[in-house]
């Protein structure tokens, strides 16, 4: 395989839905590798780290949100789970899971290809970010954002509530960071969409929503009551920057 080429490995079991994303995906310049079960997928994915996994839901031998599960203990590549049933987005970006995107059957090659192209590109200016960030620490020592009680170590990728280490997924980091970047001021749910996904149009602001929740499981002591990340109502969310009392 070529150096250049992103690898995407399909893991799904229906034949039909297979040829169709291996034939539009080497049409776009990718390479491609192919799962028929959940298992197969794991082993796969660990053996050859592709550079992203589409991911069907409904798998023989292992179902899709295990897979998901079990890849992202050892990998940290965009996971895009594929779904029939809309309503599952809950659970496909659940507590546990960390997928990064999802998408509904029936859809559009042309959703589908920006989709992988977004979680890509944004995967892509994540790592560089990293090298800029690490070699800016090393010039100007500035590897800390401390806003209240939440501290974040931008050379760690690594969030503290309280001076106790919060485990994050990269993709949850990314968002704690955009807003605690700008402690108080109030970030629409399409522009995290857009900044943080890489979406260059408005996709479900659902999957932001979802994860919001996800990250105030993690940092908040009552999540129906959060005092770090706060819901403007009808308008977006930000970082209190006040001093968060016990």
């Amino acid at each position: 395989m070529e150096d250049n080429k992103k690898t995407i490995l399909i893991v799904d079991d229906e034949k039909t839905i297979v040829d169709m994303l291996v034939y539009n995906l080497q049409k776009e310049g990718y390479n491609t590798l192919e799962a028929g079960d959940g298992e197969q997928g794991i082993s796969i994915a660990l053996e050859k780290r592709p550079d992203l996994v589409l991911l069907d839901i409904m798998l023989p031998k292992m179902d899709g949100l295990a897979v998901c599960k079990r890849i992202r203990q050892s990998l940290n590549i965009p996971i895009l789970m594929i779904s029939a049933k809309d309503e599952e987005i809950d659970k496909i970006l659940g507590l546990e899971l960390g997928a990064d995107d999802y998408i509904t059957k029936p859809f559009s090659v042309r959703e589908l290809m920006a989709r992988v192209k977004a979680n890509l590109r944004k995967a892509e200016i994540t790592s560089k970010s990293t090298q800029i960030v690490q070699h800016k620490i090393q010039e100007e020592n500035e590897s800390t954002i401390v806003v209240g009680d939440l501290s974040l170590d931008l050379n760690k990728f690594e969030v503290k509530v309280r001076g106790e280490v919060i485990d994050l997924t990269l993709r949850e980091f990314e968002v704690i960071k955009y807003l605690a970047n700008q402690p108080g001021q109030v970030v629409t749910r399409e522009t995290l969409l857009e900044k943080v996904w890489g979406y260059e149009y408005y996709g479900d602001i659902r999957t932001v929503d979802v994860t919001v929740r996800r990250i105030r499981e993690k940092i908040e002591k009552d999540t129906s009551n959060p005092k770090i990340l706060i819901t403007k109502r009808g308008v977006g969310y930000y970082i209190a920057s006040r001093e968060i009392t016990k």
